[in-house]
């Protein structure tokens, strides 16, 4: 009688921790998404009209999915950096404030700064095709707060694509960053590193796997071409599954969790909660880890971690190992389908 009672005190002490970090996930979401809508009413408000027209299409455009990760001159939507004032500027920065992280911000700043001046290079010659001006800011639809809408920055290697469903912010994916180089080999930014913790603690799960363990995680020697998913509108579960966690000791389950971490992290607070939230509702015992290529860096190689609910997909092997990719994506999830669906099939029901 005693066991079953404390069993019984152990599964409402759960519950009540649930129902707990469920509602602050929600409250958090909720703040987020204030945030997020007071900055792009805020943006918007800095342009002038010819701007204006430029930097909104509305929400049910086909090019709020038309994403790409390459540099399209002349072919995105939206109002480029190049064409804003100062505090416009700083008004855009602000809305990117809003959903990523001080880590976040500082990643696509070195990639649209410090990576793109490295790839146009110096002397009488330089690649204009590489522009740390060149990022668009594209909103979708009107901010509100019970509003439907959404927002992008994209350029060269960064896409980061959010939606805010009936007055809630509910989806930031597609999430693409990208570095080229992967490491920087001279110059005044040599050695930097913009995506290393992505890289290096894959490598450190990587090697601490026995060798069974990696007979299930290693699929073979030859790497793809790019991320297998690309620039997908839409993307299914990748086979064959890889190591699932349920196969790892606690110390490589610690492992990848700080690796997921690293991409987690790039949001803010709120959404980095939310999104382990997810993960860990679904089973993260469910969660896999899989490996393509080489097993040292500068040589090509590939991972993927992947859950019934997301994927995230790494690669590093164009320019003999020093080009990376990564993308996070959610299958039901990008671009805000999931609850978009939802919310038309209430309203249409009701």
């Amino acid at each position: 009688m005693r066991n079953t009672f404390h069993a019984v005190k152990a599964a409402l002490l759960l519950l009540c921790l649930g129902l707990l970090i469920g509602r602050a996930a929600v409250l958090g979401q909720r703040r987020a998404t204030t945030e997020t809508t007071a900055a792009a009413s805020q943006f918007l408000a800095e342009l002038a009209p010819e701007q204006r027209a430029k930097a909104t299409i509305t929400f049910d455009d086909p090019n709020r999915f038309d994403w790409h990760y390459i540099p399209r001159p002349g072919q995105r939507k939206g109002l480029p950096l190049k064409e804003m004032t100062p505090a416009q500027r700083q008004a855009a920065q602000k809305l990117l404030s809003t959903t990523l992280s001080a880590k976040g911000v500082k990643q696509s700043s070195q990639i649209m700064n410090d990576l793109e001046l490295v790839l146009r290079g110096e002397g009488p010659n330089p690649n204009m095709g590489r522009d740390p001006e060149m990022y668009y800011f594209t909103v979708f639809g009107t901010p509100g707060d019970k509003a439907t809408w959404g927002w992008r920055v994209e350029g060269h290697h960064l896409s980061q694509n959010f939606t805010v469903a009936n007055g809630t912010l509910s989806s930031w994916t597609p999430d693409f960053y990208g570095a080229n180089p992967a490491e920087v080999m001279e110059g005044s930014r040599k050695g930097l590193r913009v995506l290393a913790a992505e890289e290096d603690k894959a490598f450190a799960l990587l090697h601490a796997l026995d060798g069974q363990q990696k007979q299930a995680a290693v699929l073979q020697d030859t790497v793809p071409n790019d991320m297998i998913t690309t620039n997908s509108r839409r993307v299914n579960p990748l086979s064959p599954d890889g190591l699932p966690v349920s196969r790892m000791t606690p110390a490589q389950q610690k492992l990848l969790r700080e690796l997921i971490n690293e991409y987690t992290t790039r949001m803010v607070d709120e959404i980095a909660t939310e999104r382990m939230r997810r993960i860990n509702a679904a089973g993260f015992d469910k969660v896999a880890f899989v490996w393509i290529g080489a097993d040292a860096l500068h040589e090509p190689h590939y991972y993927r971690v992947q859950g019934p609910t997301f994927l995230i997909e790494f690669d590093n092997v164009q320019s003999k190992g020093n080009h990376i990719h990564s993308v996070w994506r959610d299958f039901n999830g990008d671009f805000g389908d999931d609850v978009l669906k939802n919310h038309y099939q209430t309203a249409h029901n009701q």
